[in-house]
């Protein structure tokens, strides 16, 4: 399997008025499981569809390995696609839809037609086909679906056979438009375990589109995500969890999402929320303080709540609680189901935090350095 890097530099592409992308720098490693992920409009189908060459950029270059193929035919690329719809021939088997790229590289289209084809086009070559087509299915386990029709499979196989086609190109990268959007929420965890399995196995170029976290979270080794045409932050999983660099990134990583809770930090650096002191420092002004639930707890004393209801969720335990101020801002908090502590709505609570996990963002939206006070001994 052939592998390739691909660059992007200084992509930009309008439709009349309408900028979607604005100036993407972007390079996906060799062999590298990148994301693009973001709510629907930000433009990750429009950079996908560049890379492909299905689009033309308005201004920038692409590169795939060593070569600018910018204004190059989708048809010189070396790249396979997998849709959303899938795009199998319906009245064909899946043996032949996964042959259907083999047989228009290697055949003269005279040699692809159905009946002429097995009188003219070489034995060697229908061989090779036949042998790189099953070697595909055995890839994918749908070995025993080759003699179906598309109507006779069911939404995971079929995306397996689009899967399988892609894979008999030998690409030099593997482009995904949000493929798994028509399965059900079961059907769609077990394909996103089967793409991480083969991309380990195949050591492959992988770009995948998603407006699904989960997906990118669970299957990445790094993420981009867009907001409006441009790339807020790209990092692994854990970089846009644990550190997010801006406000709109910590509101759409995470489940449940993050907790921003109104904050200010005094002349001496001190931040505080709801009225309460904390152990952060940080430079003066407005801010929004972020904690994520998992990160909260109930103490002796903090930021005093009002317990308003609390959802089990299999290990999990989820509390939302309202802050006592005149905001009435609420929060949500994350526990082990087996605790055996009780809180009730009449309980007088508070909510502390680990300071070394917590997030503050400035009045920009941008990310500020956190300090934690040191502790003065008694």
């Amino acid at each position: 399997m052939s592998r390739q890097s691909v660059v992007l530099s200084g992509i930009s592409k309008s439709f009349g008025q309408t900028q979607v992308l604005q100036d993407i720098d972007l390079t996906v490693r060799e062999g590298e499981f990148l994301s693009l992920v973001g709510m629907s409009g930000c433009g990750k189908s429009t950079l996908l569809r560049i890379i492909a060459g299905l689009e033309s950029p308005d201004s920038g270059m692409v590169s795939i390995g060593d070569s600018d193929v910018t204004t190059r035919d989708p048809s010189d690329r070396n790249l396979a696609m997998v849709f959303q719809s899938y795009a199998l021939y319906p009245h064909m088997t899946v043996r032949q839809n996964i042959a259907t790229p083999l047989r228009m590289r290697q055949l003269t289209l005279a040699r692809r037609l159905p009946m002429l084809g097995r009188l003219l086009a070489p034995r060697s070559i229908l061989r090779q086909i036949e042998t790189e087509v099953a070697q595909a299915a055995e890839t994918l386990q749908i070995a025993h679906l080759l003699d179906r029709k598309p109507g006779q499979l069911s939404g995971g196989q079929r995306q397996r056979v689009a899967l399988a086609r892609a894979l008999v190109r030998q690409p030099s990268a593997f482009l995904m438009d949000e493929p798994l959007s028509n399965l059900d929420a079961k059907l769609r965890a077990h394909m996103r375990e089967e793409l991480a399995a083969l991309h380990r196995r195949l050591g492959a170029t992988f770009v995948y589109v998603t407006h699904d976290q989960v997906e990118a979270m669970t299957m990445s080794d790094r993420i981009a995500l867009m907001i409006e045409g441009r790339i807020e932050q790209i990092g692994s999983p854990d970089d846009l969890y644990r550190s997010p660099a801006t406000l709109a990134v910590a509101r759409f990583i995470g489940s449940p999402t993050i907790n921003l809770l109104t904050a200010e930090v005094s002349a001496s650096g001190r931040v505080s929320v709801a009225g309460t002191s904390t152990d952060l420092l940080a430079a003066a002004g407005p801010a929004t303080l972020g904690i994520r639930a998992e990160d909260l707890r109930f103490a002796a004393d903090g930021i005093p709540v009002r317990l308003l209801r609390a959802e089990t969720h299999g290990a999990d335990r989820y509390l939302t609680c309202r802050l006592m101020t005149d905001e009435g801002q609420t929060v949500v908090l994350r526990e082990n189901a087996s605790d055996t502590q009780t809180t009730s709505a009449e309980d007088d609570l508070h909510l502390r935090f680990a300071p070394e996990r917590a997030h503050l963002f400035g009045a920009n939206g941008r990310r500020m350095t956190l300090r934690i006070a040191e502790k003065v001994a008694a």
